[in-house]
């Protein structure tokens, strides 16, 4: 067996597929919250150098794992023992929670500046409700590898414990203006993936891809918005899509000042 080989068949080590609200789940639910508490104990001592060190490691960790994870998916197997290439479309890393790992290694090597408080403003609100969406309710996103499971997992629960990090150490000011900077940043990427899933249906209109899951040529399987998605024009879940995360962010940059 080849060294790839045998990394790959490392990769794709299988486990039982947790369960929702299982021992799994919790388990990472207790870590999250217990990233949380440390955070808000050391929020004095975590000096903007420290913010950007740590989100540049995050980054960093975030992508080497996203690394991993297309090995592991794109590729498998056959009964003559081949490798050969298994590449879903679907699984490509530009989904709304896959951005953090991009923003945070963008934040972390960046000096301090309007693009720079753009990004710990979309981290700290569009990033917080994206994570913590997916910690409370993971729905399909755990798998049968162990390596995935990780991988997932350590994601979402970073983007929240990144996210109390910035808002309790106040990297970000709680007022409109951090959340029309964020908003600015949500939309770019709304914007990229939205171009995406035009320019890759034109090449291959057969193909599963959905970035952001606001494709025009996609169902949109999202919570409620997979029940509206029937009733009502593209358009209109789009501009939904839009309201009800700027509306989330709003709420999370309302209640971190009342805190």
């Amino acid at each position: 067996m080849g060294v790839f080989a045998g990394f790959l068949k490392f990769i794709q080590t299988t486990m039982t597929w947790p369960a929702l609200y299982g021992w799994y789940h919790f388990l990472w639910l207790a870590l999250m919250l217990g990233g949380c508490v440390l955070v808000f104990c050391l929020r004095k001592r975590i000096t903007p150098r420290a913010v950007n060190y740590i989100l540049l490691t995050m980054g960093v960790t975030l992508i080497v794992l996203e690394i991993l994870k297309q090995l592991a998916f794109g590729f498998d197997f056959a009964e003559s023992g081949a490798i050969i290439s298994t590449f879903r479309w679907e699984f490509f890393p530009f989904q709304f929670c896959s951005t953090p790992m991009y923003l945070m290694l963008l934040a972390g090597i960046m000096r301090r500046g309007k693009v720079y408080e753009a990004l710990i403003a979309y981290l700290a609100t569009f990033a917080l409700i994206g994570g913590l969406v997916v910690m409370i309710y993971p729905g399909d996103v755990f798998h049968d590898y162990i390596l995935i499971n990780f991988q997932t997992m350590l994601w979402h629960s970073s983007m929240v414990v990144i996210a109390f990090m910035l808002l309790c150490t106040r990297s970000v000011k709680f007022n409109y203006r951090t959340l029309l900077k964020a908003l600015i940043v949500f939309v770019v990427m709304l914007a990229i993936a939205l171009v995406m899933n035009i320019v890759v249906h034109q090449f291959n209109p057969d193909q599963t891809f959905n970035m952001f899951f606001i494709s025009p040529y996609q169902p949109c399987t999202l919570p409620v918005l997979s029940i509206i998605y029937t009733l009502v024009p593209w358009i209109i879940i789009f501009m939904i899509y839009v309201f009800g995360f700027t509306l989330a962010a709003g709420i999370v940059l309302g209640l971190a000042w009342l805190c």
